[in-house]
């Protein structure tokens, strides 16, 4: 797994930071919530994450834990959100045999 470097890492979470203070001092000033969505964007593809917030909390841990603690901290999380699985309900039914299946299996 290849992580950023701490440095930019540290850069970019106080970007985020500084113009997430700037979007709730002035919500409704376009340019501004642009900029912060930007910047929350960013983070979310150095982290590796999909949420802003999450991206925010993985970049204060990483920045607050050596590389391997870190690393270990992301194994240790739950999978839920990637261990889901997609597509249509598992219903069992039997098969020409008699036995029970899930749908999809022969």
């Amino acid at each position: 797994m290849l992580l950023p470097a701490k440095t930019e890492v540290a850069r970019q979470l106080r970007r985020y930071r500084a113009w997430e203070r700037m979007m709730l001092a002035s919500p409704a000033d376009v340019r501004v919530r642009a900029t912060f969505e930007d910047a929350g964007y960013t983070l979310c593809v150095l982290m590796g994450k999909r949420c802003a917030r999450e991206a925010a909390d993985a970049a204060e841990r990483y920045l607050r834990t050596t590389l391997v603690t870190y690393l270990q901290e992301q194994s240790e999380r739950p999978l839920t959100a990637r261990a889901a699985r997609r597509g249509p309900p598992v219903v069992e039914r039997l098969s020409p045999s008699g036995r029970k299946t899930p749908s999809g299996a022969a």
